[in-house]
């Protein structure tokens, strides 16, 4: 999308105001050149719905879940291309992800603890041997990371949250001496390791970019060959309860919002199971953060029943979702429709499941999906060329777009229910109490259905693989 494609973009969402009678959807399509396109949506006498038609159902006196929000990662990969870009390309960019009014208004990002496999090197803070954190430093981070990080903050506004995970200690308080190919942190090295995570959010408060929630480990069950690190799930209620969770209350950061296992959906009723029952280790956990890789293990591509059942017996504790790629990098593939709606699918999912919030991973890569120091070249929402300086924002975008632009910080899950389960669809109601509905259509074939609110109730036509956005007055 070029400067003036998003221009258009920028005026089209930017216009909301509806009559009684009528609601104002927002409309993305396989084959449709104009993303959010608007259309304006009459509302109809009420009827009963018949079982022969597709129809959804909003109830808004019925509502679950306060959204914290929705954003993205910004990894060192991201902050280098980011770099590298024109400066109007940078303020282009910006916009694009972090301003409510022109874009699509993230207020969350996701940040690493140390270098992960999106860094173009491997770093850590601390030199080895060195348990009292005397050279503990974040310089690495201060030349591309934390600049972006602050001109994202200041786009975001009073709704801004940034969270931090971290995929490997230094690999000197490791079982295997590196930080790759996973490895056990040692036991000898668990409360350096836990003021870590301490001095990390001092220093970066210090920079100007403070930090709001910490995942305990990213992907404590990968055996990597970048940054990894294994926990298991006893290992991890241990390390929570005996020192990271008494180490963060200690120096004052009771408030840091605290999650646990940071892993796929397969096994996050176990992990959290086991750590959760532990009433000592249940006081410092804020949450339980997943991401959606299940099909990489053999299991079903997304499995959503596991977020329902932990959200049964652990209501009080928050679920969020702090990981899903675009996929592996190929050639050809910035048009491929089914990435956008792999996001669709997993948000309307997560959000009916009980999310608080959604993260995707890379915010920004380059023209061949990275800079990665292991080849890990993957897919983002969108890339920068740095040889043209030209941005390319993929389906992915305007699908993440459709939630996050208009659930806002704060709003409320409400009950939404679809006639067909090919008819995908949530609802929020925001702090101003505008109502947003969002529905999706994987098939290969159009659908028309009933969009009933109460006794309001419009036509919605949704082309083949589409996703609409409805604002009812």
């Amino acid at each position: 999308m070029n400067a003036k494609r998003l221009l258009l973009l920028t005026a089209v969402l930017s216009a909301v105001s509806f009559s009684a009678s009528a609601a104002k959807m927002y409309l993305t399509a396989d084959g449709e050149q104009q993303p959010f396109k608007e259309i304006t949506l009459e509302a109809q006498p009420y009827q009963q719905a018949v079982e022969k038609e597709f129809s959804v159902f909003v109830d808004t006196l019925h509502q679950f879940q306060t959204i914290i929000g929705f954003g993205g990662s910004i990894t060192d990969a991201s902050a280098e291309v980011y770099a590298r870009l024109p400066k109007a390309k940078q303020k282009e960019f910006m916009q694009a992800y972090f301003d409510a009014d022109k874009g699509i208004g993230y207020n969350l990002v996701r940040v690493s603890i140390q270098s992960n496999d999106f860094s173009s090197a491997q770093f850590s803070y601390v030199e080895p041997g060195d348990t009292e954190l005397k050279t503990f430093q974040i310089d690495y981070d201060k030349k591309y990371r934390i600049p972006m990080l602050r001109e994202a903050l200041r786009l975001m506004g009073n709704d801004a949250k940034v969270y931090a995970s971290p995929w490997s200690p230094p690999a000197w308080m490791k079982s295997n001496g590196e930080k790759l190919h996973g490895g056990y942190l040692l036991p000898q090295y668990r409360q350096a390791w836990a003021d870590c995570y301490v001095r990390f959010i001092q220093e970066y408060g210090k920079a100007g970019v403070p930090i709001w929630g910490l995942t305990v480990q990213n992907e404590p069950l990968a055996n990597q060959i970048w940054e990894s690190c294994l926990f298991t799930a006893e290992e991890e209620r241990d390390f929570v309860r005996d020192y990271l969770g008494p180490t963060l209350w200690k120096a004052g950061m009771k408030d840091v919002k605290l999650m646990v296992w940071d892993h796929n959906r397969d096994l996050l009723f176990q992990r959290g199971s086991v750590i959760l029952n532990d009433k000592e280790a249940a006081k410092y956990v804020w949450g339980i953060g997943y991401h959606w890789y299940e099909d990489r293990t053999g299991g079903p591509s997304m499995n959503f029943s596991n977020l329902r059942l932990f959200h049964e017996c652990f209501p009080d504790v928050q679920m969020a979702f702090t990981e899903g790629s675009g996929g592996r990098f190929k050639l050809g593939g910035m048009e491929d429709w089914s990435r956008g709606e792999r996001f669709g699918y997993s948000m309307i999912q997560d959000l009916n499941h009980g999310a608080c919030l959604w993260t995707n991973w890379n915010i920004l890569l380059d023209e061949e999906g990275g800079p990665t120091h292991v080849g890990n070249f993957c897919f983002a929402p969108i890339h920068g060329n740095t040889v043209t300086g030209e941005l390319t924002y993929t389906n992915s975008y305007y699908y993440i777009g459709h939630f996050s632009k208009f659930i806002r910080p704060g709003a409320r899950r409400v009950a939404c229910a679809s006639s067909r389960e090919d008819l995908l669809a949530t609802a929020a109601i925001n702090k101003d109490g505008k109502l947003v509905v969002v529905a999706m259509n994987r098939n290969d074939f159009p659908l028309v259905f009933l969009l009933q609110i109460g006794q309001h109730q419009y036509s919605v036509n949704l082309p083949a693989h589409s996703i609409a956005t409805v604002l009812p007055d």
